[in-house]
């Protein structure tokens, strides 16, 4: 007799909006940001968590959304990309780093990369050079050997208010 999927209901709060889904116990958070919300800024690279291109912030922490069973984030608040920038359609600060030090080329990892980037900086204000390219282990890009995206990272350190 085949097994059948238990429905959850999940409540998150995502980029300062309440939302309630049900999904299957076995449903990553990932798909449930993509598919049943929309927000496909939180890219799915390899569903190994190896690139780094889902990162998301949950409860203001870095996390891979490919690791996470959207299950267990019932509760939680997510930042994604796309609740990032202010209200008034402007860049955050890490978005115009990235784009004044043109530290992207194909644009796949960059959301990954801004949420590792925050995490960064909240945690080191002022980060050395190979500290930054410690911090940014977690994310694969494959386009810009990394240097523009550092020198966009050493732009903002010991700067206030980076995330």
């Amino acid at each position: 007799m085949p097994v059948q999927a238990v429905p959850h209901e999940v409540t998150i709060e995502i980029n300062g909006s309440r939302r309630t889904v049900t999904v299957e116990a076995r449903r990553l958070l990932v798909h449930l940001i993509r598919e049943d919300l929309g927000l496909t800024g939180t890219h799915v690279g390899c569903d190994t968590s190896q690139c780094g291109a889902c990162t998301v912030e949950i409860d203001g922490q870095a996390v891979k959304s490919c690791t996470v069973l959207a299950v267990m984030a019932d509760g939680a608040s997510i930042t994604t990309i796309e609740g990032v920038a202010g209200g008034g359609g402007g860049l955050d600060r890490v978005q115009a780093a990235f784009q004044d030090h043109h530290a992207l080329q194909c644009g796949f990892c960059t959301p990954g990369m801004v949420m590792g980037v925050r995490n960064l900086l909240k945690e080191n204000a002022n980060p050395s050079e190979r500290e930054i390219r410690h911090g940014l282990a977690g994310n694969i890009c494959r386009c810009t050997g990394y240097h523009n995206i550092v020198r966009a990272v050493e732009s903002l350190a010991s700067k206030e208010d980076v995330a």
